[in-house]
């Protein structure tokens, strides 16, 4: 482990992380994410980028409530999120683990529409390892494509680095061919410092084409241009000083088509056309796909369609 990693006192252990990864400038990430929002895209480049966000979606319900049923719904929408229309499906479904074999039964085996679970004690992370990992285990086992864990936040303030990213590193094996999406919860760590720090330390030790993600969408802050500006850029240099290419997923919070193509905007300004894939980006905004396929409609008929007229099985957070 890195010797940035060792632990006389928390403060000093994340002084030294700091030091090794590098500051935020605040005013200056406000700036940049300023003039992102002063671009907009007509025509033929807004139906491409409209098309585009809805292939990153992840189409997400995290409900005490969820059934089989609304399962079965969240799939159909995921592979058709507009029957009368010839749009692309989304990029994955995205459910708690004692649901993802419905999932799996709904989707079928060789399915293009891939299967998130939440775990790790999503969205807290606030149980034994053990636990934990086994969570992960059984979300695999019962198929699912991808897995979204929580870092354990208290650890990191704490100070204990090297323990974050054992724990990490523990998620990533108990994954095995799943793709992992670590989430930072950025509410919870509060400034711009720490989520770019938080960012290193999850891809140090994640694999290429596995994630970073902002939010558990539980939280009263989730998902922002700012916070999504501060990871993309670690995501960069990450990549510059390694020739890694790490994923990045902001969720909670993005309801509109509008912010979407505007935090696209941000990634090909930062990152570049690489960066434009479900691959590489995902929206964990479920109720934004409404507003993505209700633009798209304003500009095939120039009229707005109510917001009734779509399905609202895709409503998560």
């Amino acid at each position: 482990m890195n010797s940035a990693l060792s632990r006389p006192s928390p403060v000093a252990s994340l002084r030294r992380f700091f030091n090794e990864v590098g500051t935020v400038d605040r005013v200056g990430v406000e700036e940049r994410v300023a003039k992102h929002t002063t671009r907009s895209l007509k025509q033929q480049a807004k139906q491409f980028g409209l098309h585009l966000a809805i292939s990153m979606v992840d189409l997400t319900t995290l409900e005490g409530k969820d059934t089989p049923g609304k399962i079965k719904s969240l799939c159909q929408k995921a592979v058709t999120p507009l029957p009368s229309e010839a749009v692309p499906h989304v990029a994955a479904v995205c459910v708690y683990p004692s649901l993802v074999s419905y999932a799996r039964e709904a989707l079928g085996a060789k399915a293009k529409v891939r299967i998130a679970s939440v775990a790790t004690a999503f969205p807290s992370g606030q149980t034994a390892l053990k636990t934990r990992l086994a969570e992960v285990r059984t979300a695999v086992e019962h198929g699912a494509d991808e897995v979204d864990m929580v870092i354990n936040r208290g650890a990191y303030l704490r100070g204990e680095l090297a323990l974050v990213q054992d724990e990490i590193a523990a998620v990533v094996q108990a994954c095995g061919p799943a793709t992992l999406k670590v989430i930072l919860e950025v509410s919870e760590l509060e400034t711009y410092d720490h989520i770019r720090a938080a960012s290193f330390l999850a891809m140090q030790v994640i694999r290429p084409g596995d994630f970073i993600k902002t939010s558990t969408g539980k939280t009263s802050a989730n998902a922002t241009l700012g916070n999504n500006q501060v990871m993309i850029e670690a995501i960069r240099d990450h990549y510059l000083a390694t020739g890694v290419m790490i994923g990045m997923k902001p969720a909670g919070g993005i309801r509109t088509a509008k912010q979407a193509l505007t935090f696209l905007i941000a990634v090909k300004e930062t990152l570049g056309d690489a960066w434009l894939t479900p691959k590489r980006y995902r929206f964990g905004a479920s109720a934004l796909l409404n507003d993505l396929l209700r633009q798209l409609e304003k500009e095939r008929m120039n009229v707005y369609q109510a917001p009734w007229s779509f399905s609202e099985a895709s409503e998560g957070y």
